[in-house]
């Protein structure tokens, strides 16, 4: 059978990879930068997401409406986001529509005028954001669980930036972070789809194969141990919390069996948090874990939300499932439990022309291939109790936790003598 994955890499360097999906009538193209919130210095902070939004506020040849209505009068969905390490532009349309968004994505990629008037008023916009962010304890909770664990280190910002860079912003400063990060050897064009490889460079490669190349950049650091507690105190019905410590890297081979543990640890409703926090003592609505992973470093984090009376108790349930999983080899049932709800994660959003596209690009810039399902179902069979053990040993340690708390914690007791393990 023939391989559905293609992958050209122009002479510039920009490279263009594409998946035939002939069973859907959708396609999906994603415009990818491998720069993005890590990639700031303190100064920078916020460039990356405010350039993201700049690239849909008008060309030489249209205008801001113009995107949206030329996007909408197709059926389409574009979007875009910025991550730590990346930032993506992206659409979706029916695959008859594939030429119009190929035009439209590259035109707003490459030909963004960044008017001074927009930006002025793309600032009020992310200000909001940066406000709905603040007023989400969830969401701030986690960017206080980064500065916790990661310290002043870039991992450690919010991807939106301090609200003094966003007022120093302007149009020539955006302008030269983009020329300066946007390189060749740094983009890649990924579309999945109803679509044939040789469709996607005729439509991309002639306006790509122009970017011309920049000057070196700066390499990524690593962040250092910060391992704090944070807490802000707000007038709120619960404490969230967060609890963070060291992770995997996601290029790192024993990547499967840290998803396995992760899952039997709070990853899903059967978890031992879940069913020990929520189903048997009442002291959680929403608690999971979770394991986010950079090209060189990662965590684990574990989330609840509390009566501020049980704050303590929920640490201490949290410290004993974190104990449990090192010291105690994973049950066979929960191993397989566990293999089968991952394959059945990623095989189901296989089904997506999105997710292949998201799917496509990450194992590019990871792993500089693509990594076909059935390899990853064969690693992730292969996982054994010793090797979750082995991981969860060597990770879960004494003094390497961070906290964060966000609600009514003003007079908080010493949480950090709740954090060994």
């Amino acid at each position: 059978m023939q391989d559905p994955t293609n992958r050209t890499t122009l002479e510039n360097g920009v490279r263009v990879l594409s998946r035939t999906m002939p069973h859907v009538r959708s396609v999906s193209v994603g415009i990818w930068v491998n720069a993005g919130a890590r990639d700031e210095s303190a100064d920078e902070s916020g460039a990356s997401h405010f350039i993201e939004h700049m690239l849909f506020k008008g060309t030489g040849t249209r205008s801001a409406f113009d995107i949206a209505t030329q996007m909408d009068a197709i059926g389409g969905q574009s979007n875009a986001f910025t991550a730590m390490e990346y930032t993506c532009y992206h659409g979706l349309v029916m695959d008859t529509h594939l030429a119009r968004l190929a035009d439209i994505l590259s035109d707003i990629f490459l030909n963004s005028v960044f008017d001074p008037e927009e930006v002025e008023r793309e600032r009020g916009v992310i200000l909001q954001e940066v406000g709905m962010l603040e007023d989400t304890p969830e969401d701030f909770l986690h960017l206080l669980t980064g500065q916790a664990f990661y310290g002043d280190h870039p991992l450690g910002r919010s991807i939106l930036g301090t609200t003094e860079n966003l007022a120093r912003f302007d149009s020539e400063r955006l302008k030269d972070h983009l020329a300066r990060w946007y390189q060749p050897d740094r983009i890649l064009v990924a579309a999945t789809g109803n679509l044939e490889h040789e469709q996607v460079l005729s439509l991309l490669a002639p306006a790509f194969e122009k970017i011309p190349p920049g000057a070196p950049l700066p390499p990524r650091s690593l962040p250092g141990p910060a391992n704090s507690v944070q807490i802000q105190g707000r007038d709120l019905e619960q404490v969230h919390l967060c609890l963070a410590g060291p992770g995997l890297a996601g290029t790192d081979p024993r990547r499967y069996a840290w998803s396995i543990a992760n899952v039997i640890l709070g990853g899903n409703m059967s978890s031992r948090l879940f069913q020990e926090i929520r189903e048997r003592r009442g002291l959680a609505y929403s608690v999971y874990s979770f394991a986010p992973a950079f090209f060189d470093c990662g965590m684990l984090g574990v989330y609840a939300a509390v009566n501020p009376r049980c704050v303590e108790e929920a640490l201490e349930v949290i410290m004993a499932e974190l104990a449990h999983l090192r010291d105690k080899p994973v049950s066979p049932g929960e191993l397989a439990g566990a293999k089968e709800y991952i394959k059945g994660s990623i095989y189901l959003a296989a089904e997506s022309a999105d997710n292949q596209m998201l799917r496509l690009a990450q194992n590019e810039v990871h792993f500089g291939r693509y990594i076909p399902l059935s390899e990853a179902a064969r690693h992730i069979d292969a996982v054994t109790t010793l090797q979750v053990q082995e991981l969860a040993a060597e990770l879960i340690r004494p003094g390497s936790l961070a906290l964060a708390l966000v609600g009514p914690v003003d007079d908080a007791p010493d949480y950090s003598s709740l954090l060994s393990v």
